[in-house]
């Protein structure tokens, strides 16, 4: 396990300070805010220490409502909105600096037998054979305006090797291109068994780049070359089976709309043999600057 890694194990630890309320830290995203996907997973942890032992996460809805301030401890307070026979729903509050900043809606299931069939998996590639993000990004340093934009990007991902299948946003800034992106990704290092470890580690990692299919469409490379400015604004997900996040995922996106400077982006996580393990929905903040 590299070291980024276990400071991000140590993000999603959160303190617990009643029995309904905890407290986790924050740091700063590639932008002076906290990054959307460590809020979702810190509130996901939360919810689910609240939880009957048994029953896992099915899916989550929620709303980032300010932006995060990296300076500042996190207090997550959670409702136990009902414990069902089966099911459990769960309520989360996230509030910096006296007023909330995010909110999550959770429900978690006992596991059971079913119907069972999905949609398969889509042609890719293998990702040992992709390069890794430390062979990549170098490569578009002259898209940059901010020189020191790749060595934080850097940083900011290494806790997660995450790999393109075909070039990323910044890549083809104006060149439109088909609203479809995959990237494979994984954890850098082994994980415990813990379930809700690993589907929180999936809900950091989808906030990275499910709006890229939106920025693709109209050959824009993003707030990092500065042709967009945006942000998360909802965001749903939910867990179909069980999967590990510290093996290969492959993260099939796309966009089947923008408008009135939002995009939206959905997509689905499979397992790298093949089973649909994730769906994600998220319509984010896309606006052209002036």
């Amino acid at each position: 396990m590299n070291q980024e890694l276990e400071a991000l194990l140590d993000l999603l630890d959160l303190e617990r300070i009643e029995q309904d309320l905890f407290r986790g830290q924050s740091r700063s995203a590639l932008v002076p805010r906290v990054f959307g996907g460590q809020v979702a997973a810190q509130a996901l942890v939360a919810a689910g220490r609240t939880v009957p032992e048994g029953r896992h996460a099915h899916s989550l809805h929620a709303y980032f409502l300010r932006m995060g301030d990296p300076g500042a401890p996190i207090v997550y307070e959670v409702d136990r909105i009902r414990d069902g026979g089966s099911f459990t729903t769960r309520r989360v509050v996230a509030v910096q600096h006296g007023r909330p900043i995010f909110h999550l809606s959770a429900s978690f299931q006992s596991v059971e037998e079913g119907l069972e069939h999905q949609a398969p998996m889509p042609p890719t590639t293998d990702p040992e054979l992709l390069p890794t993000a430390a062979e990549m990004l170098p490569r578009y340093a002259h898209r940059f305006s901010d020189p020191g934009i790749v060595e934080r990007m850097l940083q900011a991902r290494a806790a997660v090797d995450l790999r393109y299948v075909d070039e990323p946003p910044y890549a083809s800034v104006g060149a439109p291109r088909e609203p479809h992106s995959q990237v494979w990704f994984r954890t850098g290092g082994k994980l415990a068994d813990d379930p809700l470890l690993h589907v929180c580690l999936a809900t950091y990692v989808s906030d990275m780049t499910l709006l890229d299919s939106v920025l693709l469409a109209h050959g824009r490379g993003g707030w990092t070359v500065g042709d967009v400015v945006g942000a998360s604004l909802d965001h749903a997900m939910w867990f179909h089976r069980p999967f590990r996040a510290d093996e290969w995922l492959l993260y099939d996106q796309e966009s089947p709309s923008a408008s009135g400077g939002r995009g939206l982006g959905q997509a689905r996580i499979y397992t790298q043999d093949g089973r649909l393990a994730v769906s994600v929905i998220q319509e984010g903040l896309v606006r052209v600057p002036r």
